[in-house]
């Protein structure tokens, strides 16, 4: 008869901790990004308020490698959220295909300070130059979520395989993460 009074006292005791939480591990040792969230309401970030280092890359070297492009973006105006993944589209004249989200990675919301700088890398595979299937990719346009603009920047990692044609990119972008995590 003790141990029940224990146990629901244990119980309680838990269940206050877990109410008090403010975040910051899963209990995984992920860390869930409590920091890096605001209560107050900001808008999504534009790119007219935040720089964009794309790279440096390490590029696949030759068809059938795998590429990773970075990206770091950093807050230069007033506080802003990036609520989703980035948008990615690659370009080879007129013909484009975008970049699909990283399907292992899940999306957080972000709250940006002044300065505060967040980052995402592009994974691709290296097509065969002049091959229906792949991409002769010579641009990256880039925009954030909840934004309506967005900016191109030169590819110069060669052609991207496709997936089934060279509209569909073997590559993917992962979610957005904050300096620090």
């Amino acid at each position: 008869m003790r141990a029940m009074p224990i146990t629901v006292t244990a119980l309680a005791a838990a269940l206050l901790l877990t109410a008090c939480d403010s975040g910051g591990s899963d209990g995984n040792g992920t860390d869930t990004g409590s920091k890096n969230t605001d209560t107050t309401e900001n808008t999504a970030c534009r790119l007219g308020a935040v720089g964009l280092q794309v790279g440096p890359a390490n590029a696949a070297p030759a068809a059938g490698d795998t590429g990773n492009v970075p990206v770091t973006l950093t807050n230069q105006g007033a506080a802003c959220t990036l609520d989703g993944f980035p948008g990615l589209t690659l370009a080879a004249g007129s013909d484009t295909a975008a970049v699909p989200e990283d399907k292992t990675g899940q999306a957080q919301k972000l709250t940006l300070a002044k300065g505060d700088t967040a980052s995402f890398t592009l994974t691709y595979v290296r097509g065969k130059a002049g091959d229906a299937k792949s991409l002769a990719a010579t641009s990256l346009k880039i925009a954030l979520p909840g934004a309506s603009d967005a900016k191109s920047y030169p590819w110069s990692y060669g052609p991207v395989q496709g997936k089934s044609d060279a509209a569909h990119p073997d590559a993917s972008v992962t979610a957005f993460q904050q300096a620090g995590d």
